[in-house]
């Protein structure tokens, strides 16, 4: 029975892994893909706009 015992977490592991690979394919793309995107340029630009900022001036 120790060769269950051994078996088990690697298998366990191999579907977990497998079923976080398949989630993965499936969304990408899809009806979600312009959702993603939209949020991943509002975000990219809010971290410019708050780079650039504006500009102080001690006149």
């Amino acid at each position: 029975m120790d060769y269950v015992s051994a078996l088990v977490p690697p298998v366990v592991m191999a579907v977990f892994f497998i079923g976080v690979i398949r989630v993965i394919v499936k969304t990408q793309g899809g009806a979600n893909k312009a959702k993603e995107d939209a949020a991943v340029d509002a975000a990219l630009a809010r971290v410019e706009g708050a780079r650039q900022g504006p500009a102080k001036t001690d006149a």
